[in-house]
C-alpha cells in the first residue's frame, strides 16, 4: 500500500500571523494586501526582513536582506514590527491542533510546517479531499491560508507545497513528476544547498529532469552519499517516515464551518450529534475516557461563545456524550443568532484503564459499551459514514453538511 502523505505549510507566516493579530486587534487594513515587510526598525541600517508579503515579493524583496536594501528596491515599502515569538508559536499550535483531528503522526518540520501519515487514517477518503478539507479550514476557522503537498513521500509532498502560492493544494504523484518536477531548475530541488547548484551546472544539469537522467554512479564519485540522496530525490525516490512524539491528547475536539448560516436549534441538534459521535469515536481509539464535554459556537459575525459540563464519571459512550452534548446545547442557545460554525470537545481526559469499575454497573451500560465497539469495527472497516446514528440524518433539506472525519 502505497502511504499517503500530506505536507501543510503556512503561506508567509509570520507576516500572515501578524496580520491576523492586527485584524482581531481592530486594524481596518489586511496588511497580507498590501506591499510590506515585517522586520526591524525602517530607519536602521541593520533591521533584516524577517517576512514579506507577495507583493513585496514582486519587487525583488527577500527574507533576510537589511530594511534598508528592501527601501531601495520600493521606496513605498511599509514596514510592520514582528509579534512575540510566543504569540507566532500560539499560532502555529493552533494549527497543529487542527491537523490533530486528522492523524496522530505528525511531524513539525518548523514553526510553519508539518508533514503528516495518513495512511491509516483515510477512513474511506482520498488523501486529496483531506488535503482541500485542511486547506479550506485554515482560511475559514484559523484565518490564514496554507499550501498542502498531496503525495506519498515526504519528499514529493515537500515539493508539492511548494509549488504555486499562496492557499493551494497540488498533487505529485509518481506519474506526476515527469511533467511537474523535472522542468524545474535544479535549485528548485529539496535539500540542495547553493553551494552545489554551480557544480552541477557545469556537468550540464541545469534541471531536476537532467540530474534524475543522469548516470548515478557518476554522481556517487563526484558527491558520495550525498550524491546519491539527491539523485534518488530527483528521481522522486524517499522513503524516510515521518517523525512524531507519541502523546495522548489532552482534549478531542471536531467542528465545522456551516455551508449556511442557522438559527434553528432543532437544525443545529442533528449536527451536534453527527459531531459527538466522531469525538466519541476517536476518544475509544485513544482508549481514554471524557469527564467534561464543551460546545462551542460563533455567530455570523464571528463572536464565538461556549458551554460546558462535567460528567459524574469519566465516559466514551456516544449515547452518553450525545445526551450532555444537546443538554449543553440547550443552556446556552436560545435565541434566533445566525450560526455558522459549532464544535464539540470532551476535557478532563483519562486512560480507560484507571476506570473505577462500579458495583452497580448495569446491564444497559454494559450493552451501549458493546454496542459502541460493534460500530466501530465496523467504520474502521467499510469507513466513517458506513453506519451513523439516525438523529443525525435529519439536518434540513436546503443545507447540505458534508461531513469529515
Amino acid at each position: 500500500m502505497d502511504r499517503q502523505i500530506l505536507h501543510v505549510d503556512v503561506n508567509n507566516a509570520f507576516l500572515s500571523w501578524t496580520a491576523v493579530e492586527m485584524l482581531k486587534e481592530g486594524s481596518k487594513v489586511d496588511i497580507r494586501n498590501e506591499a510590506c515587510v515585517i522586520g526591524g526598525d525602517a530607519e536602521s541600517r541593520k533591521g533584516i526582513v524577517i517576512a514579506k508579503s507577495m507583493k513585496a515579493k514582486e519587487y525583488g524583496i527577500v527574507t533576510a536582506e537589511t530594511i534598508y536594501s528592501a527601501k531601495r528596491k520600493c521606496p513605498w515599502i511599509k514596514t510592520y514590527r514582528g509579534l512575540k515569538y510566543s504569540k507566532y508559536r500560539e499560532y502555529s499550535n493552533k494549527l497543529y491542533n487542527l491537523l490533530k483531528e486528522y492523524t496522530d503522526i505528525i511531524e513539525r518540520f518548523s514553526i510553519d510546517e508539518c508533514f503528516l501519515d495518513m495512511t491509516n487514517y483515510l477512513q474511506g477518503r482520498t488523501l486529496l479531499e483531506i488535503g482541500k478539507e485542511i486547506n479550506n479550514r485554515a482560511r475559514n476557522e484559523l484565518g490564514f491560508t496554507v499550501n498542502v503537498g498531496v503525495a506519498h513521500n515526504k519528499l514529493l509532498a515537500k515539493m508539492a507545497s511548494d509549488f504555486k502560492k499562496p492557499d493551494r493544494v497540488h498533487t505529485l504523484f509518481e506519474e506526476e513528476i515527469e511533467k511537474k518536477m523535472w522542468t524545474l531548475p535544479i535549485s528548485e530541488l529539496f535539500m540542495l544547498g547553493r553551494k552545489t547548484v554551480p557544480k552541477l551546472n557545469s556537468m550540464g544539469i541545469k534541471n531536476i529532469g537532467d540530474l534524475a537522467k543522469y548516470d548515478q554512479r557518476k554522481i556517487v564519485k563526484k558527491f558520495g552519499k550525498f550524491g546519491n540522496q539527491i539523485w534518488e530525490y530527483a528521481n522522486g525516490i524517499d522513503n524516510s517516515e515521518v517523525k512524531y512524539l507519541k502523546e495522548l491528547p489532552k482534549s478531542i475536539g471536531h467542528s465545522i464551518t456551516l455551508p449556511k448560516d442557522i438559527n434553528n436549534i432543532e437544525e443545529l441538534k442533528p449536527i451536534l450529534i453527527k459531531l459527538t459521535e466522531r469525538v466519541a469515536f476517536k476518544l475509544r481509539q485513544y482508549n481514554m475516557l471524557a469527564n467534561t464535554v464543551n460546545v462551542q459556537l460563533k455567530t455570523n459575525q464571528f463572536v464565538s461563545f461556549s458551554h460546558q459540563k462535567t460528567f459524574g464519571h469519566g465516559t466514551s459512550s456516544t449515547k452518553e456524550i450525545c445526551h450532555v452534548a444537546k443538554e449543553v446545547l440547550d443552556e446556552m442557545y436560545k435565541s434566533r443568532t445566525p450560526i455558522r460554525l459549532i464544535g464539540v470537545k470532551v476535557d478532563n481526559l483519562i486512560s480507560a484503564d484507571e476506570e473505577q469499575i462500579s458495583i452497580f454497573s448495569d446491564i444497559e451500560e454494559k450493552d451501549y459499551k458493546k454496542l459502541d465497539r460493534t460500530i466501530d469495527e465496523i467504520k474502521n472497516k467499510y469507513g466513517f459514514d458506513s453506519i451513523t446514528l439516525a438523529r443525525s440524518l435529519e439536518t434540513s433539506k436546503d443545507v447540505k453538511i458534508v461531513f469529515k472525519d
